[in-house]
């Protein structure tokens, strides 16, 4: 029980963290497209996102949380 409590605290850090640094590369790296800015009441545009870098950092974390885990279980 110690174990899969440790994996899941260490799992939910690692991807928070993940999540936070990745938000800001993406915010720092992102540059907006004036061009085409109108003022239009009313209009909404409604953007799908993937969820592939969301899957990615969940596996990412998941691995390393396992790895880390095992390494603190072993030394105790």
């Amino acid at each position: 029980m110690k174990k899969y409590l440790f994996f899941t605290i260490s799992f939910l850090l690692l991807f928070t963290i993940l999540q936070v640094i990745s938000g800001l590369i993406l915010t720092a790296a992102y540059t907006p497209d004036f061009s085409g800015a109108t003022r239009t009441a009313g209009s909404s545009i409604i953007v799908s996102q993937s969820q592939l870098p969301v899957m990615t950092l969940a596996a990412l974390s998941a691995i390393l949380s396992y790895f880390i885990s095992n390494r603190v279980m072993k030394s105790n």
